[in-house]
């Protein structure tokens, strides 16, 4: 199948509610529409993950992040734009208390990416709007550089999946904002130093 129609596919799955594998800047993401707890439900039951964790919500790009949240304004939004798009999730204030479902039992904060994607991988998320994206792997296995590193019951529960070949395979980088400092929740594609520093520059400018 050729990618045009590999990312057709992907498309309908997603419109239709299901699963599907999708290449992200870092790794192989499962992913499925934002909106609802029905598609988020079937990610997890998926993947095998409990749903007091939270999942990120991946955005195509930052105005299509602050249409899906629209408080992130302020100091979040000064923090977003300072280092989105890129290879982060941004544990952010979520007052209004949006997706539920995917903000696990911390309500008020979520988890927001918008990465700088491979071009199908792009043209998905701007047809379908935000997703929810988590590693297509096993909880706590190894995150797939390759879609066939993908566990096999995870594939064979998705509605459609994408190949672009091997990816960088080094996860985002995780940094929760909600407090007064930042807090690094992981170290990964881009040094967390360098990601507070860029904030605290722009917060004060």
């Amino acid at each position: 199948m050729g990618r045009d129609a590999a990312v057709e596919q992907v498309i309908a799955a997603i419109r239709d509610g299901r699963p599907a594998l999708l290449p992200t800047d870092t790794v192989y993401g499962l992913v499925a529409a934002a909106e609802g707890e029905d598609a988020a439900a079937r990610v997890y039951r998926l993947k095998g993950r409990e749903e007091t964790q939270p999942t990120a919500l991946l955005a195509g790009s930052l105005d299509m992040l602050l249409e899906c949240i629209p408080e992130l304004r302020g100091r979040a939004g000064v923090i977003a734009r300072a280092l989105l798009p890129g290879p982060y999730t941004l544990v952010l204030p979520n007052p209004a208390r949006r997706y539920r479902w995917l903000t696990g039992t911390r309500t008020d904060a979520i988890g927001v990416r918008v990465p700088e994607l491979p071009g199908e991988s792009q043209r998905v998320v701007d047809a379908v709007g935000c997703l929810l994206a988590t590693s297509a792997n096993d909880p706590g296995g190894p995150s797939p550089v390759r879609l066939e590193e993908v566990p096999a019951r995870i594939r064979s529960g998705v509605g459609a999946e994408l190949d672009v070949g091997p990816l960088p395979g080094i996860p985002s980088t995780v940094i929760d904002f909600t407090g007064e400092e930042p807090y690094v929740i992981r170290d990964g594609a881009a040094p967390a130093s360098e990601a507070i520093a860029l904030v605290r520059s722009a917060l004060v400018s």
